[in-house]
């Protein structure tokens, strides 16, 4: 039995509310569940924001048992702090070759590698075995 965690559909006509749940692979979206995990809201409240709720320690669970995220709850995750950000590719053009430059997760835009220089402590100019990355300007 593969294990999802996946989103459950809640709410009415145009004012969705999701449930995280955990689930048989073979189940519907809204079926048979093992056990909720958390609360998505996607409609911003009145500070302007989405709610998220979740259960930190279940989520953990089921993942160190091999529970695999569907793409839209991998997201929350990484949003939520639980998950490393997923690996992404620029695409220049629809059905084009591919940018292999590395994606910012939080803007989603091309980092610049030539503009990074590695730097070991910041009172040394050279950056020999460097420890962290610092922005040239």
């Amino acid at each position: 039995m593969v294990v999802r965690i996946r989103l459950a559909r809640f709410g009415c006509r145009n004012r969705p509310f999701y449930r995280l749940m955990a689930a048989d692979s073979r189940s519907p979206r809204d079926g048979k569940h093992l056990e909720v995990l958390g609360y998505y809201n996607p409609l911003p409240g009145k500070d302007g924001g989405k709610r998220m709720g979740l259960k930190f320690d279940r989520v953990k669970y089921w993942l160190s048992v091999g529970a695999q995220p569907s793409d839209p709850v991998e997201s929350i995750l990484f949003r939520a702090g639980i998950l490393p950000p997923p690996p992404m590719l620029a695409m220049a053009r629809k059905g084009g070759s591919r940018d292999r430059r590395p994606i910012d997760p939080m803007t989603g835009r091309p980092l610049d590698i030539e503009g990074l220089t590695i730097v070991d402590d910041p009172n040394t100019p050279d950056g020999e075995n460097g420890a962290c990355i610092e922005v040239a300007a």
